[in-house]
């Protein structure tokens, strides 16, 4: 009897330990997959679900002395005599002098499936020589999309988080000053009409076009529904076709798929940025066997000029300068570091380090190792 509980005990144990070893498996895995994949929201868009920019051109008044000049600005003065016209004031030729007011480009972004009445922000700039848009305010103000149309009214005031301050000898500014916002400052007044409920079919675009990454989408979205709904267009675009389940229910497709994760996959690319000395090295980037030497050539000039004078009680001498030039030259010659073949982002970051080189010499490595063909990606400049 105390054999058989001992076995029952043994056998019980083991699968419990088979349950944990199971279920740790699956969770380290589950991580693992969850880090290194992208929800498809993420990744593509929805086609038809977009932003719409919206413009459009007005005043801002209220100002403290930091508007335009009108005799600088001409469309300033215009613009505030047919606005003052409008509103039963008639100022022509009466020869306005005023500093109050500025002219200023307005834009918004439209979003998607905005109604009528909902509000939108606003951004304001000038574009005469108005110094701060500090404490003034928006006048009614149409915005119009790419078609003419108007799509949204503007007023309020206007936000600016830049100042300026300027005395008899000196002047700071901090920030832009001639820019700001208008939080919820436009109201919609006519909606971009799009049913999306009613689709059938919709595309899907890729926000970084990639064969593979287009081919991982359309079998995971398969997959998901069963059939084959999802197909490839090109590297940038697959078009869906709603299951009978989905019929009329676009939305509710979008949300299940959008949720559904996929692994990315990009070409080896290295980006820089040369203004800046900025570098940025994809995973994928690959070295074949090469050798790798910096030389550094430095020059320096310093002038030290020195001033001679005649003797105390002289008959006659002169004040001259004589100038003195002291040039130094100095080599830097950096030993040959190997780089071996295939060897990942890693080893490469660090080989390159190993040389004690900086991100502009750094660049030059880059683009030479390229020429050489020694680099298996490619180089985008910025």
């Amino acid at each position: 009897m105390n054999k058989i509980n001992q076995n029952i005990f043994k056998s019980n144990k083991f699968s419990y330990l088979l349950k944990f070893f199971t279920i740790f498996i699956f969770f380290t895995f589950s991580i693992n997959y969850s880090h290194s994949s992208s929800r498809i929201k993420d990744i593509v868009n929805f086609e038809g679900i977009r932003d719409n920019i919206l413009v459009g051109y007005g005043l801002v008044v209220g100002l403290n002395g930091s508007g335009d000049s009108l005799g600088n600005s001409p469309f300033t003065k215009q613009s505030l005599e047919g606005m003052l016209e409008r509103l039963g004031v008639n100022t022509r030729g009466s020869g306005l002098n005023t500093k109050n007011v500025a002219a200023v480009m307005v834009s918004a972004n439209l979003p998607p499936f905005a109604r009528q009445g909902s509000r939108i922000d606003l951004n304001v700039s000038t574009l005469g020589d108005a110094k701060s848009l500090l404490g003034g305010t928006l006048l009614v103000t149409p915005l119009v999309g790419a078609n003419g149309q108007v799509y949204a009214v503007g007023q309020g005031p206007v936000l600016v988080g830049g100042f300026e301050a300027q005395g008899a000898a000196a002047s700071i500014v901090k920030g832009v000053p001639t820019a700001g916002r208008v939080p919820q400052g436009a109201i919609v007044e006519q909606e971009i009409a799009f049913e999306l409920s009613n689709l059938n079919q919709i595309r899907i675009s890729m926000k970084n076009p990639d064969f593979t990454t287009a081919n991982r989408i359309a079998n995971t979205i398969n997959n998901f529904l069963g059939k084959e709904a999802a197909n490839v267009e090109d590297p940038g675009t697959i078009s869906l076709t709603t299951p009978e389940n989905y019929t009329n229910k676009m939305v509710k497709l979008l949300t299940d798929i959008e949720q559904l994760r996929v692994d990315t996959d990009q070409p080896a690319r290295v980006v820089i940025d040369e203004a800046t000395g900025v570098i940025v090295l994809g995973n994928d980037v690959k070295v074949n066997t090469v050798a790798i030497a910096l030389g550094t050539l430095s020059i320096s000039i310093t002038e030290t000029p020195q001033v001679s004078q005649p003797q105390p009680f002289a008959a006659k001498g002169e004040t001259v300068t004589v100038p003195r030039t002291t040039i130094e030259v100095s080599q830097d010659d950096k030993k040959l570091a190997v780089v071996k073949e295939s060897v990942n982002l890693q080893d490469l970051v660090n080989g390159l380090n190993s040389l004690g080189i900086g991100p502009r010499d750094m660049i030059s490595i880059l683009q030479a190792l390229k020429t050489a063909g020694a680099l298996q990606a490619d180089i985008r400049l910025m």
